[in-house]
């Protein structure tokens, strides 16, 4: 069987630009739920309406790919999922563990999508001796002394980091050490990689951060109609902010 360790995508052999890689998954996605409904092809618009993006955009993405549509008939569905998860690497194998076996990596482990997307989680590795030999999701937790075997027995290149913020530096170096290139890593810090890994960063709570500032602006704008802010209103407040001659701020700006 073909391991990560062994055959590499062609994206940027190919010169596919990494903006262009970032959204093929978002493809992926979308083409999938349509093939699991039979639908034999599909248009630009409509594809790029089930991905979030332009369609323009799309046709450019998928120019890369050396794939152009018929005109009048749109893109062939299975076609297109073959394609898309050649260039990305899925119609291969590829081994993976999960280090750091706490609440977030036992839902990892347990996440149905991975076999279905190409990946096969070789392994779980875990710090706490109280928990070596316990099985999640049917796979048994390995320690972390065994880190370095586990990756040369498994052909492993990818790994995902799921410790605390202090341990995930110290995991990353030996994961690298031991032959690892591509880390996905969701502990709370940001990790130093020599050249040649990649690391893909998932942060929960920046998420949220984001999504609360955006919730703020939305309550602030709300608020403002509320109280009347609108044009109307703002030559109401200009009106209020001058002078006793009329035409002079009673408050200088600073």
């Amino acid at each position: 069987m073909a391991t990560g360790r062994t055959h590499r995508p062609a994206t940027r052999s190919r010169g596919i630009p990494e903006a262009t890689v970032a959204r093929l998954p978002l493809y992926l996605r979308a083409l999938t739920a349509l093939s699991e409904r039979s639908v034999p092809t599909v248009s630009s618009e409509e594809l790029a309406a089930a991905a979030g993006v332009n369609s323009a955009k799309l046709r450019k993405d998928f120019s890369y790919l050396g794939s152009y549509g018929t005109r009048g008939v749109g893109y062939d569905v299975e076609y297109l999922v073959y394609q898309i998860s050649r260039e990305l690497g899925l119609t291969q194998d590829w081994p993976v563990v999960i280090v750091g076996i706490g609440n977030l990596g036992a839902a990892l482990a347990n996440y149905g999508g991975f076999a279905s997307r190409g990946f096969r989680v070789a392994a779980l590795i875990d710090a706490d001796p109280a928990m070596a030999g316990k099985p999640v999701a049917g796979i048994p937790v390995q320690h972390t002394d065994d880190l370095e075997k586990i990756i040369q027995d498994n052909g492993v290149s990818i790994g995902v980091i799921a410790t605390p913020a202090g341990a995930a530096q110290q995991v990353c170096d030996r994961l690298v050490a031991a032959g690892v290139t591509s880390i996905l890593n969701f502990a709370p810090t940001v990790l130093t990689v020599p050249d040649g890994v990649d690391v893909r960063k998932v942060d929960l709570s920046i998420e949220l951060q984001i999504l609360a500032f955006h919730e703020q602006r939305k309550a602030g704008e709300e608020a403002a109609s509320t109280d009347g802010a609108g044009p109307v209103a703002a030559v109401r407040k200009e009106s209020a902010d001058k002078g006793p001659d009329g035409d002079v701020p009673a408050v200088m700006p600073a």
